[in-house]
């Protein structure tokens, strides 16, 4: 079993620095599909991360597998193999339950449905709210564009600042905000955001935003790692990233699989990336990335790779006043 490295938070928590992805794709409802992982293989994908040596597992309430995730946790607990001191749990608000007075109860929802009585962490999903409801996707008459609210991602915080002060989180954080909104953030906060959750692989390596961040002591946790290969949006002919002959020429001279180097970049970076998988074989694969170390040359090889190449640009939501990727450079 592999022993993770921990980073420490601003609050003085400490963070595993890899972790596990249950993200499932959906696909925008223009398409014809819905990409849905078959009952229980979540749960079947937290059990062998956690018997692997993952101890931080990354959820949200849009996955709609938390209850999956849940059963996971219960079942290793149960057996010994861990206790929940043991666990790091994220979930996230998703946009629309950012209304202050819908925070606490969407995330006593979550708490229910991981079965837990507490998360270790908690982000704000989206800085761009959408309109109050349980349903998640609510798409305008054009069925291409989501119906805004109002709500301030800045009033969000403060009740997010409310349910950490209760205890019902130990830390909070945000996703895929820009510097922009994160400064504006800061104007007001009692509680500086501990991560920002934001997508960051190779084609999208985010050093500016990662040197902000750190500037501000908000650690970084990197999203789609691989570039998420298997979206279901991908047109043929998209770049694979872990088939790149120059990634694939750095695994060799290492005895690395492909994945592994981009991991350990992401790493080495100053990132805590989330690799998402259901397969037993990658999921140990992927955690699999602390006995070795890239070379100064070969992390400025990767660096080259960068060319702004985001893949979940949340098009949906275009403009949105909050959107984060319309109007600022990082």
């Amino acid at each position: 079993m592999v022993r993770v490295p921990t980073i420490k938070f601003n609050n003085g928590f400490n963070f595993p620095v890899l972790g596990l992805g249950t993200w499932k794709n959906v696909a925008p409802q223009a398409e014809l599909f819905v990409f849905q992982s078959p009952p229980g293989q979540v749960t079947q994908a937290v059990k062998d991360a956690i018997d692997c040596g993952y101890r931080h597992i990354d959820c949200a309430h849009f996955y709609q597998n938390e209850h999956e995730v849940g059963e996971a946790i219960k079942q290793k607990i149960s057996e010994g193999i861990v206790k929940r001191d043991d666990l790091f749990i994220t979930s996230k608000l998703w946009c629309t339950y950012m209304k202050p007075s819908l925070v606490e109860p969407t995330l006593k929802r979550t708490l229910k449905n991981l079965d837990l009585e507490y998360l270790d962490l908690y982000l704000i999903h989206w800085p761009c709210a959408l309109k109050e409801g349980d349903d998640l996707r609510p798409f305008g008459p054009d069925g291409e564009k989501f119906v805004f609210s109002d709500v301030d991602y800045v009033d969000t915080w403060k009740a997010m600042e409310e349910v950490h002060k209760k205890g019902l989180t130990k830390s909070i954080g945000v996703s895929n905000f820009n510097k922009r909104q994160l400064e504006r953030l800061l104007q007001s906060a009692t509680i500086v955001p501990a991560t920002n959750q934001i997508e960051c692989h190779p084609y999208l390596n985010q050093k500016k935003l990662i040197a902000y961040c750190k500037s501000k002591g908000i650690t970084v946790t990197a999203y789609s790692p691989l570039g998420s290969p298997d979206r279901p949006w991908a047109k043929p002919g998209d770049p694979i990233l872990t088939q790149d002959p120059k990634i694939i020429a750095i695994a060799k001279k290492y005895n690395k699989t492909p994945a592994q180097v981009v991991l350990r970049y992401l790493i080495q970076i100053g990132t805590v990336p989330i690799p998402k998988s259901v397969t037993k074989s990658r999921i140990q694969e992927n955690i699999n990335v602390f006995d070795f170390e890239l070379k100064p040359e070969d992390v400025a090889v990767i660096d080259t790779f960068d060319c702004n190449g985001r893949v979940c640009g949340f098009v949906e939501a275009f403009g949105h006043p909050h959107h984060p990727f319309e109007n600022d450079e990082y």
